[in-house]
C-alpha cells in the first residue's frame, strides 16, 4: 500500500500552452541532451526546453523517456529565473499532457453522488446507500473506473479520492434523512497520516451538519492491502471520530478472513463472485456460512453485493444475513429511493 504525501492533495499545475520545460539537473545529465534536436539552456541547477506549443512539449518529454533516466523531475511554467512550481516525475507530466481533459475534470469538474440502495434483508426498508461517483453534466461521459484509473496514472489520486467523499458527504444532505447510512467509499493508499489527511473529511462531516455515525467508510476493491496494521488506524482514526467503517468485497483476494478478524471493521460486503448463484453452489454456501460465524461472533454486520437474481436474494435472506444491495434491489440513482418493491 503506497503512502502518499500532502503535496497530491492540491491542485495539478496548469500545462502551459508555451514557455520553458523545467528539468532538474542531475550529473552528466547534460551530456545526455547534447544530442538531442531541441535547444535548451541549462541555468544553476535547472535545464529548461524551451517550447512554443503543446505538441513541441510532448515530443520533448517523449525523448526524455526514451533516454529512460531514472528519477527525472518536471514542470512547465513561463519564467526562466526561478522554479515556481512543484516537480513531477516526466512520466507523470506525460500522463498528464496525454490525458489533460480528464486532469483538468479530476480537479475542477462538477462531481455528484448518484445513490444505489441497501436494504435490510429481515423487511426489505432501506437501511442507507452507497453513494457512487458521477458527473453533474450530462453531456460529460466520464466512466469513474476511468477517473480513478487517470487519476492513478497522473499522481492524483489523493486529489480525487478527497473531491469523492466530500462530494458524497455533501450530496446526502436535504436528501438521505437522519438515521440512514451513507456507505463512502476511500482509498487507503491515498492517506499517509490518517490523523492528518482525514481532517478535511471531518470538517466538510461538521461544515454539513452531518451525523457522524451516518457515515459508513469502506475500502474499494482496487486497493491491494499490504500493510494491515496501517489500515487499523485507519480505521480507529474513523471509528474514533463517531463514524463507521467497512471491509468491501471479503473473500476477494486481498480482503480474506483473516484481515476480518484483525480489522474488525463494523461492516464487511461480500464480494460478488459469492452472491452468485449462491442458491445453487454448495461451496459458495459454506463460505458465506463461514463469514456469517466469524462475522456474528464479533458483532459485524454481514451485506451480500451484487444480488441480480431473487433466488440469490432468498438465499441469502435465508441464513439470516443483514444487509443486501444490487440491481435486483435497486440500481444507482440521482436521488435516493424511499421504498424497495421485492418480488
Amino acid at each position: 500500500m503506497i503512502r502518499r504525501s500532502c503535496v497530491e492533495c492540491g491542485l495539478p499545475f496548469p500545462i502551459q500552452e508555451k514557455g520553458f520545460l523545467y528539468i532538474y539537473s542531475q550529473p552528466l545529465l547534460v551530456e545526455s541532451f547534447r544530442s538531442f534536436s531541441f535547444p535548451f539552456i541549462q541555468k544553476d541547477n535547472t535545464i529548461l526546453f524551451p517550447y512554443e506549443e503543446k505538441e513541441t512539449l510532448k515530443k520533448i518529454i517523449d525523448s526524455l523517456l526514451r533516454l529512460k533516466i531514472k528519477n527525472l523531475f518536471a514542470y512547465t511554467g513561463q519564467k526562466k529565473d526561478k522554479i515556481v512550481q512543484p516537480m513531477i516525475s516526466i512520466e507523470t507530466l506525460y500522463e498528464r499532457i496525454k490525458t489533460e481533459p480528464i486532469v483538468d475534470f479530476i480537479a475542477k469538474g462538477n462531481l455528484v453522488s448518484h445513490f444505489q440502495p441497501i436494504v435490510q434483508l429481515q423487511d426489505f426498508s432501506i437501511y442507507g446507500y452507497e453513494s457512487l461517483l458521477r458527473s453533474s453534466d450530462t453531456n460529460i461521459q466520464i466512466n469513474p473506473g476511468e477517473l480513478f484509473q487517470v487519476a492513478q496514472q497522473t499522481g492524483l489520486h489523493s486529489l480525487l479520492d478527497q473531491r469523492a467523499r466530500e462530494t458524497a458527504v455533501k450530496s446526502r444532505v436535504n436528501k438521505i434523512g437522519s438515521g440512514v447510512k451513507s456507505f463512502i467509499n476511500f482509498l487507503p493508499s491515498t492517506i499517509y497520516n490518517p490523523k492528518f489527511c482525514l481532517q478535511h473529511t471531518f470538517s466538510i462531516v461538521e461544515k454539513y451538519n452531518v451525523e457522524p455515525e451516518d457515515l459508513v467508510f469502506e475500502v474499494v476493491e482496487t486497493e491491494k492491502i499490504t500493510d494491515v496494521n496501517f489500515l487499523v488506524d485507519i480505521f480507529n482514526t474513523y471509528k474514533e471520530s463517531g463514524m463507521k467503517v467497512a471491509l468491501d468485497d471479503v473473500g476477494a483476494g486481498y480482503a480474506t478472513l483473516e484481515m476480518l478478524k484483525k480489522l474488525s471493521p463494523d461492516y464487511v460486503k461480500v464480494d460478488r463472485q459469492f452472491i452468485s448463484y449462491c442458491d445453487q453452489n454448495v461451496e459458495k454456501q459454506s463460505f458465506l456460512q463461514e463469514v456469517m460465524n466469524i462475522a456474528k461472533g464479533m458483532g459485524i454486520k454481514i451485506l451480500g453485493e451484487g444480488i441480480e437474481r431473487k433466488e440469490e436474494l432468498d438465499y441469502c435472506r435465508s441464513i439470516d444475513m443483514d444487509l443486501a444491495q444490487g440491481y435486483y434491489i435497486g440500481k444507482p440513482q440521482a436521488e435516493p429511493v424511499n421504498k424497495i418493491f421485492v418480488i
